[in-house]
C-alpha cells in the first residue's frame, strides 16, 4: 500500500507521524514507505517550506511557530504544574554561594518562588523577584531598566549596562520557543538581548527552563543557538526522540517529577 501513496498523501501522513512523536528519521520512512532517502528528504524539503518540520541530522523535528507574544496572565496559567515542577527541580541543582543570572518569564517565576537559602545571589530581570523571593538569606539585585507590563519584564540600556558588569555563576534562562535549528527564540526582541546578555555574561552552565509544549516552537527573535545551552529542565511530557536528540549534542535533558 506504501507503494502506491502518491507525494502528497505520503508527505501528509509524515506529517501526522511526527505531530505524534515529534521527530522522525530519514531511514525509518524510508523502510515505511518504501521509497529511498532521497524521496523522503524531498518529502521534508516540501514540508519544511510549509513550516510544519525541521531537518535534522538523519531525520526532522516537529515545528511550530510562536509569532505574538502572550499575555503574562495567560502564560502564567497554562501548564502551572509544569511550571512549577520545573521550578523545585531548578532548585535541586543549584549550589550554595551561586550567582544567578535570571531572565523574565512565567516559568523562571516559579524558580524564583523555589529557590532556598544557599547563600545565593539572585540577579535578574524578572520584576516578580520582588514578591517571589522571600527569604533574607537570598541577595536579590533588580538589573533596572525600563519595565515591561506585558512581561513584568526589565529590559534597555540600563539593564544592559548593569549585566555588562558581573559574572553569573548559573544562567537560567526562560524561553518561548527551542529549535534544534533555531536555536532559543522569544517574540520579542528587547527581551532576546537580555538574555543574551545573560549567556555571554555567564562562566557556568546555562540551563533552560522550559515546559514539553515550547519544544520545536520558533518565534521571531533568536535568544542564541542551541549550542550554548548546557542543561534543559522540562517536563515528563517532551517526546523521546526530541530527548534523545538534545541528548545526542551534549545537552543534558532533566525531567522534572
Amino acid at each position: 500500500m506504501a507503494q502506491t501513496l502518491i507525494p502528497v498523501d505520503r508527505q501528509a501522513r509524515i506529517q501526522r507521524l511526527i505531530e505524534e512523536k515529534g521527530i522522525v528519521r530519514v531511514t525509518e520512512l524510508s523502510k515505511l514507505f518504501d521509497v529511498t532517502e532521497l524521496t523522503i528528504r524531498r518529502d521534508f524539503n516540501v514540508l519544511e517550506k510549509r513550516g510544519v518540520l525541521e531537518r535534522t541530522h538523519g531525520g526532522a523535528i516537529l515545528r511550530r511557530r510562536l509569532k505574538v507574544e502572550p499575555l503574562y496572565v495567560e502564560k502564567n496559567q497554562k501548564h502551572r504544574t509544569q511550571k512549577e515542577k520545573i521550578g523545585i527541580a531548578v532548585g535541586k541543582i543549584i549550589d550554595p554561594g551561586d550567582t544567578l543570572l535570571i531572565n523574565t518569564g512565567s516559568t523562571n517565576t516559579q524558580v524564583l518562588r523555589h529557590l532556598s537559602g544557599k547563600n545565593l545571589r539572585v540577579i535578574t530581570s524578572n520584576a516578580n523577584a520582588l514578591m517571589e523571593i522571600e527569604n533574607p538569606e537570598i541577595e536579590v539585585v533588580l538589573t533596572g531598566g525600563l519595565f515591561r507590563r506585558q512581561s513584568n519584564s526589565l529590559i534597555g540600556n540600563f539593564t544592559h549596562t548593569l549585566l555588562k558588569n558581573v559574572c553569573g555563576s548559573k544562567a537560567i534562562i526562560g524561553v518561548d520557543g527551542v529549535s534544534i535549528r533555531f536555536g532559543l527564540t522569544t517574540p520579542i526582541q528587547e527581551e532576546a538581548a537580555v538574555a543574551r546578555l545573560m549567556i555571554d555574561q555567564t562562566l557556568g552552565p546555562v540551563i533552560v527552563v522550559a515546559d514539553s509544549s515550547k519544544m520545536g516552537v520558533v518565534s521571531n527573535f533568536v535568544t542564541a543557538p542551541i549550542a550554548k545551552v548546557n542543561i534543559l529542565v522540562t517536563d515528563a511530557g517532551i517526546k523521546p526522540g526530541v530527548k534523545k536528540e538534545l541528548e545526542e549534542m551534549g545537552i543534558t535533558v532533566i525531567i522534572a517529577k
